[in-house]
């Protein structure tokens, strides 16, 4: 009777049809009777040792029906879906079997529950897009229910990730979801590998290559390297990188399949940065997201006390951290006042192409120094750190230790003139999806800044988007870098770093100590930008080290 999970077909649910969901419910709701009342039976006959480990297993696998079930009934955008699986769950604790409950308060730690948008109570076109989400991934996760603060983006991120993971493309699929939980791995984001271990499983892929990575293909682990580079230190990767991948005789890669790597790298790496920089909560069907036990003060997440997140920590904040809202509001209007300033001084007058490359100078020196107080290495759990190797390699800045790297000049390799026509012409139509998502992410606006309107944002969201790109030693020769330090005061950098750079530090106080003032969806849209920004200065590098390579 220990049936697997397996046998649950959850397929059927994701069906625009309403019958067809019927007809997926009921088989579910069958399995799960049958499995009930056999438990039931095993509890009323005498035990017998050697009934002991089938009858566990059995518990085991009813508890993931079940978890799913719970996921489902909060999660899923179709409502005879939410009913009807909050129904099985009720029979089930009806017949005297316990029934999970979510651990945790919604999608995000940082954000309040309340001010994210509720499954069933969005309007028509926003529920069209959550059907989209779950009927190609069997879920509405959690990063998606924080970023519907902004759709237009949202449906933009949601496509590109579908055409990387499940259309036509180079790699064959249970390969896209092994590199996601790669790349995810290299920040320690259990999030991500663990919803990236259910699709590669789901897609056929070899349960043993999840027991680590030299149990993965060679091919798979002679991407590691790049891997590890393009994670920490892009700025590093060179053509011998490349070259080393596309000439391992019997384990080369094509250059196609190359580029959908990398591909997927970046966008695992900078979707990593948004899971910890917006504190996505586990999913509720995942290791951390539910609970069999009644619920006890301890009930927070092992991820909320290495990221000190937990309860403590937010009291300690709000006893002693607190900043009145007046000094906030004068935040604000400080800010305010200075980008009327800098745009007065642009209109006055134009720095040379002398000073302009001595300020970004100064301002990549500057951003070394930028770590935040909570800065201490994260050991990575042996669930996560087994798809990876070299552990101990993380971010450096890459000025330090005398090391000098060359400033990498937009104007020489940029996105829109190189790296778009190299993806489109390897991987067809995904450089045109990745640069729309980067277009909108850094144009998007609401034309508002906290409790203002009709405000012009786009020199705060410049300077954001080229103070990353600067910490990763890329220069616009039309900027001024000066810009900066006006914008971005010392707690707000000090996030940004986080997040980019080493984003499994990034805590609670951190994300509530910039910007206080500001909304929910402000700072979420902040977080879009650090992503892209991110993506596009990996891409750049390697793109770059392809281009050289190829030439």
């Amino acid at each position: 009777m220990a049936e697997g999970e397996n046998e649950v077909r959850w397929d059927g649910l994701c069906s625009r049809d309403s019958s067809t969901r019927e007809t997926a419910l009921e088989h579910i709701r069958q399995i799960v009777l049958r499995k009930t009342e056999y438990l039931c039976s095993v509890k009323e006959t005498p035990y017998r040792p050697s009934e002991g480990l089938s009858n566990a297993v059995s518990l085991d696998g009813l508890n993931k029906l079940l978890a799913h079930l719970l996921m489902l009934s909060k999660r899923c955008p179709f409502k005879d879906v939410r009913e009807k699986s909050e129904f099985i769950l009720k029979s089930v604790q009806e017949l005297g079997i316990r029934i999970p409950r979510p651990l945790g308060h919604g999608p995000s730690r940082f954000i309040p529950e309340q001010e994210i948008l509720q499954v069933g109570s969005e309007d028509a076109q926003m529920h069209a897009l959550f059907a989209d989400s779950f009927a190609a991934l069997g879920r509405l996760d959690n990063i998606t229910l924080v970023m519907v603060f902004h759709p237009q983006y949202l449906e933009s991120f949601l496509k590109t990730q579908h055409y990387l993971l499940q259309m036509d493309g180079p790699l064959p699929l249970h390969y896209r979801h092994y590199i996601g939980i790669m790349a995810a791995a290299r920040h320690q984001c259990s999030y991500l590998v663990n919803l990236h271990v259910n699709d590669f499983l789901h897609v056929g892929g070899d349960p043993k290559w999840l027991n680590g990575l030299e149990n993965a293909p060679q091919k798979l682990q002679n991407l590691g390297e790049l891997n590890k580079v393009l994670a920490h230190r892009p700025w590093l990767i060179t053509k011998e990188h490349i070259e080393g991948l596309l000439k391992a005789e019997e384990h080369s890669w094509s250059l196609a399949e190359l580029v959908h790597a990398v591909v997927l790298l970046t966008h695992y790496h900078s979707l990593a940065s948004f899971t910890f920089g917006c504190g996505i909560s586990p999913e509720i069907h995942c290791d951390g997201g539910h609970t069999f036990r009644s619920p006890s003060v301890s009930n927070y997440c092992i991820c909320d006390i290495a990221n000190g997140n937990h309860n403590v920590d937010e009291m300690q904040v709000n006893s002693a951290g607190n900043v009145s809202v007046s000094d906030s509001f004068f935040e604000v209007e400080a800010l305010m006042e200075k980008m009327k300033q800098l745009q007065e001084c642009r209109d006055e007058e134009e720095a040379s192409q002398e000073e302009m490359a001595s300020r970004f100078e100064i301002e990549k020196r500057e951003s070394m120094f930028v770590f935040s107080s909570d800065d201490e290495e994260v050991t990575p759990a042996r669930d996560v750190s087994r798809h990876f190797e070299d552990t101990s390699y993380g971010y450096k800045d890459f000025s330090r230790h005398g090391m000098h790297v060359p400033t990498f000049r937009v104007q020489d390799y940029c996105w829109e003139d190189h790296g778009y026509s190299l993806v489109n012409r390897l991987y067809p139509d995904v450089g045109q999806l990745i640069d729309e998502k980067f277009h909108i992410a850094y144009n998007l606006t609401y034309n508002t800044m906290a409790m203002h309107k009709d405000v012009d944002t786009s020199m705060l969201r410049r300077a954001i988007w080229n103070y990353i790109h600067c910490m990763f030693g890329i220069r616009y020769d039309d900027y001024d870098y000066g810009e900066i330090n006006q914008l971005l005061d010392r707690s707000f950098k000090v996030y940004i770093k986080t997040v980019v750079c080493t984003p499994e530090k990034v805590t609670k106080r951190m994300y509530d100590s910039f910007w206080r003032q500001f909304k929910h969806s402000e700072k979420v849209h902040v977080n879009l930008l650090l992503i892209e920004a991110r993506m596009q200065a990996e891409l750049l590098y390697a793109l770059r080290a392809i281009t050289r390579y190829m030439t």
